[in-house]
């Protein structure tokens, strides 16, 4: 008898594509639509599903590795730093597998990044490689942060800009009878984009114009916080140690939330996040499960 060997299909895969439409959203933000036949595999757990954009190297090659497995990381890792090409994490903020086709926004902010840098001058016809979900496996995929506990109906949602596209995405996944608020800080009066979201969700634009980051935002859920849940105080004093990766950003996802009064979303700079964090959970007695909070980037700190 000859046995068979079957390859495991991997939840996650790359995808070539090719940049067919460049929309300039705002000052800050520039959506970037990929296409390619590709993509028709493209897999989406919806939410904050989040996907890898792998950009060219400093030669403009685009070799990296295996398709279909997940050693590609590992093997670019592996390669000198200043000829590597450079991994970026955004949200694929609207996923069209259909037609081979998924948007990106991306948040611009000069050439201090290399996502940034090569977004601005994105043109048609340029290639790009995304790393995303594969239809084939079938999900969930992973690559997602919102998990409330099933019955929750009262959300608290707060971001920057970097979780902007995020929270959007989350807001027009809730259900009609959500409840609850969204505190989103942006660059400048003219980030504020055009939202969908159930009736009883309040949305806040906060635009820090020449503020510091989370200037806005730390008094905003400050003010809502007291006003939903008053003075309360709360009693885990373990929260002192934060979950940090390797490249010294904070990230915390509750496997098991639990259902309590509502459930948190928290993204953007490290610093904001993590005392925003604390204000929830020690400050106001909030159950640290119902609370998923993540620090995309560090101020003064490129992120790779």
């Amino acid at each position: 008898m000859t046995a068979t060997l079957t390859r495991t299909v991997q939840p996650w895969r790359l995808f070539r594509t090719t940049v067919s439409r460049v929309q300039r959203l705002s000052s800050s933000f520039l959506r970037i639509t990929f296409a390619g036949p590709e993509l028709m595999a493209l897999g989406d757990d919806r939410d904050d599903q989040r996907v890898k954009v792998i950009l060219p190297a400093p030669d403009g090659s685009l070799d990296v590795g295996d398709a279909d497995g997940l050693s590609w990381y590992q093997e670019l890792m592996g390669r000198d730093a200043a000829s590597r090409n450079a991994v970026r994490t955004y949200t694929s903020r609207h996923v069209r597998a259909e037609q081979g086709e998924v948007d990106v926004d991306f948040v611009l902010h000069g050439d201090e990044g290399p996502a940034s840098r090569w977004a601005t001058t994105a043109t048609v016809g340029d290639e790009i490689i995304l790393c995303g979900p594969n239809l084939a496996h079938g999900g969930p995929y992973g690559g997602t942060s919102f998990k409330p506990a099933p019955g929750t109906d009262r959300f608290l949602l707060v971001a920057d800009e970097t979780a902007v596209p995020a929270a959007l995405a989350i807001l027009e996944g809730l259900p009609a009878h959500a409840m609850g608020a969204a505190l989103l800080e942006v660059p400048h009066a003219d980030d504020m984009l055009p939202v969908s979201a159930p009736p009883g969700v309040q949305v806040r634009w906060l635009a820090r114009e020449d503020a510091a980051h989370g200037a806005l935002l730390e008094p905003a859920v400050g003010n809502l916080l007291q006003l939903w849940l008053g003075d309360r105080h709360g009693a885990d004093s373990s929260e002192v140690e934060l979950p940090v990766d390797p490249d010294g950003y904070l990230w915390d996802v509750p496997e098991q939330t639990v259902s309590g009064e509502f459930y948190a979303w928290l993204a953007g700079e490290a610093g904001v996040v993590t005392r925003l964090r604390r204000t929830l959970v020690r400050e106001h007695g909030v159950d640290r499960r119902s609370v998923a909070f993540m620090g995309y980037w560090r101020a003064g700190r490129a992120e790779g």
